[in-house]
């Protein structure tokens, strides 16, 4: 495989930005296609976006009172010639840091781990080569306000290494700024918090994470690595100009549509939480999240003002397809808002 370059700046805030945002630097197709009518309804809209470069798309909507729908449109697997279909697995990325600060809540309320304690005092090892180590919280982890830089934008990270030791990459780099005087996304801080956690526990995090979330919520279709999972059932994963299906690549959380939406509606009504560990949550993170890997691009949002959880799946980066994702996420939005 080719090596892959770091993925340019524009890319990656494209993810974070509000949709409104995006689309004063989309290109023009996209602009066009975002002011074309909007179907009538979501299988048609789903369907529409695969003609508009994207290989296959999973769509997940769970309205209040009414049966959670499923919908799939495009490639499962192009290679192979087999249909997108709605169970399938998928490489979710970011979203994953919803379970992770979910778990940081539940220990904070089982006073297994403290929000005021430092990096330093959880992580000894590291307090010599990361800066500030002695004053970045554990909050200050969770709410992306450590001021450690991210790994993914370090000079010798690569998307496509399965074998890349990520950490090494931030060590005895300066910090972005000193800790909790600014916010900056940094995949280093959960990177730290998972270790941190595990340390605590005395075994690994994502045990934690299956017995205290997963499996109370009877989800069966989520894991944490794709060594875990029949890759048959992973949705195919491409980037535009590379005809490899990079399905391959270890790149964290795998799940369904479904049981990421049937997460995301437990965080936000609380069900996931005692009362206690509601309160803390509420003070530490956010309820929605984006993610994005080589191949594989994800929304997740619960839109309380129409009590609706929509998931997006789509397996097609790359040439600006996250802001295409987000013009398609937001036409799903406008049938649903209409009905």
């Amino acid at each position: 495989m080719k090596k892959w370059k770091k993925i340019t700046l524009k890319v990656l805030l494209a993810c974070f930005l509000t949709t409104t945002s995006i689309y004063l630097f989309a290109p023009w197709e996209y602009g066009l296609y975002y002011l074309k009518p909007v179907p009538n309804s979501i299988e048609q809209q789903v369907h529409e976006a695969t003609s508009q470069g994207i290989d296959g798309i999973i769509v997940y909507v769970d309205e209040a009172n009414k049966p959670a729908r499923l919908y799939a449109s495009g490639w499962h697997n192009r290679q192979e010639k087999i249909p997108a279909y709605g169970n399938a697995l998928f490489k979710i990325a970011s979203i994953g840091k919803l379970y992770e600060a979910a778990a940081i809540a539940k220990l904070v309320a089982s006073n297994q781990l403290k929000l005021d304690q430092s990096l330093a005092d959880y992580l000894p090892q590291l307090a010599e080569r990361i800066e500030y180590a002695n004053k970045i919280t554990l909050r200050m982890l969770v709410e992306h306000r450590s001021g450690i830089p991210n790994f993914t934008d370090q000079e010798g990270f690569d998307w496509a290494s399965n074998s890349l030791d990520v950490l090494s990459l931030v060590l005895d780099k300066p910090a972005d700024f000193p800790p909790g005087t600014d916010y900056a996304y940094s995949n280093s801080n959960y990177l730290l918090l998972q270790k941190i956690m595990t340390e605590t526990l005395g075994y690994p995090y994502s045990r934690f994470i299956n017995n205290e979330i997963l499996l109370p919520l009877g989800l069966n279709r989520t894991f944490f690595s794709i060594h875990q999972i029949d890759t048959n059932e992973l949705m195919s994963g491409y980037y535009v100009g590379y005809d490899e299906d990079l399905k391959h690549l270890d790149q964290g959380y795998v799940a369904s549509a479904q049981d990421v939406g049937i997460f995301l509606r437990a965080l936000n009504d609380g069900s996931v939480f005692t009362e206690a560990e509601r309160k803390i949550y509420a003070s530490l993170y956010e309820y929605n999240h984006t993610g994005w890997v080589l191949g594989y691009s994800s929304i997740a949002r619960y839109h309380r003002d129409i009590d609706t959880v929509v998931i997006q799946f789509t397996n097609t980066t790359g040439e600006d397809r996250v802001i295409l994702t987000g013009i398609i996420y937001d036409r799903i939005m406008s049938i649903l808002r209409s009905q």
